[in-house]
């Protein structure tokens, strides 16, 4: 069997995807990453991603989180002068630019994946962007393609600053070779179908030797009024085509692998929540996302172990180094 993992992206709700894969990473004797033939993550889900594939642990994913969080999303402030703050970054959010500055989160990045490339992967990796110059897809991969002869130079941490540049959150990222880009989210924020996907028609895996270890950011449960204006339906616009995105790429790799009719091959791991507990900013509540994955955690472990962590993938032999 080839194992696939893949992690949405959901801004500071990552700690789930992070904190439920550092829970489940206690009882191995490797970082996770090493069991699994190929990750794909998008958005931050892409910088958990990025890490796990270059044998970073999920416990030190998650103390990026932690300890970074605050600091990516300027909440190390309280008070009246945080609250001042607040309101001089949601006047420029509205009118002028980007939400938050992005020299926070790359030197949070830095201080994790240095210097390294994505060509020091040990396992195969699919990280989701978006080129608006072109209005293209873009898609960062290791090289497991005699195609892919280009993106294993590129450095970690670009991969990581341009799926997760959030538009209104963050600026578009400049990689080194000034190409801009930006969050992988606005046209796979769960990359389950598009890693199905490259497991069959590149890579060449057999549809029925596939199982798919899907971890989300938390489900809002929405409700919609039969009757609206724009108005009322702009707020939840965004996360509505999320949503939707959502299950159109969970339904594709279900078709693609014969799950659940012909056998069990994609496990998803999200939960449902009230809608709005949780913004994609709020790092308040790094604590309860945590608490959530580890309850979560310890209700997957007996059934996941025998499908993902019985033994270690087979080295990934890249076709240039």
């Amino acid at each position: 069997m080839k194992r696939i993992l893949t992690i949405d992206g959901g801004g500071i709700r990552c700690t789930f995807p992070a904190a439920f894969l550092a829970n489940l990473e206690e009882d191995l004797d490797e970082p996770i990453g090493r069991y699994f033939d190929l990750i794909a993550g998008t958005s931050t889900g892409g910088i958990i991603a990025i890490g796990l594939a270059l044998g970073i642990s999920a416990a030190d994913i998650l103390k990026l989180y932690e300890d970074k969080g605050p600091d990516i999303f300027a909440q190390t402030h309280g008070g009246f002068l945080g609250w001042i703050k607040r309101q001089l970054r949601w006047g420029r959010w509205m009118f002028w630019g980007p939400k938050y500055s992005s020299e926070p989160l790359r030197d949070a990045l830095h201080g994790v994946l240095s210097d390294r490339q994505l060509g020091e992967a040990r396992t195969r990796l699919l990280i989701p962007a978006w080129h608006p110059q072109t209005q293209k897809v873009y898609v960062f991969k290791t090289a497991h393609h005699p195609r892919f002869a280009t993106d294993y130079k590129e450095q970690a941490v670009d991969a990581a600053m341009a799926t997760a540049a959030a538009p209104s959150y963050f600026a578009q990222h400049a990689t080194a070779n000034d190409v801009g880009l930006i969050d992988g989210g606005i046209w796979a924020n769960n990359p389950t179908g598009i890693a199905v996907v490259e497991a069959i028609g590149t890579l060449g895996w057999p549809a029925d030797e596939l199982k798919v270890l899907s971890v989300g950011c938390l489900e809002d449960i929405k409700v919609v009024p039969k009757a609206y204006g724009a108005g009322r339906l702009a707020p939840q616009l965004g996360s509505l085509f999320m949503a939707g995105q959502s299950h159109g790429s969970l339904g594709m790799a279900h078709i693609l692998t014969g799950d659940p009719h012909e056998r069990k091959s994609i496990y998803r791991v999200s939960q449902p929540v009230p809608d709005g507990f949780y913004s994609l900013d709020n790092t308040k509540r790094i604590d309860s996302l945590k608490d959530r994955a580890f309850a979560e955690a310890r209700d997957q472990k007996p059934k996941l172990q025998s499908e993902f962590f019985s033994g270690l993938a087979e080295e990934f032999l890249p076709v240039y180094r």
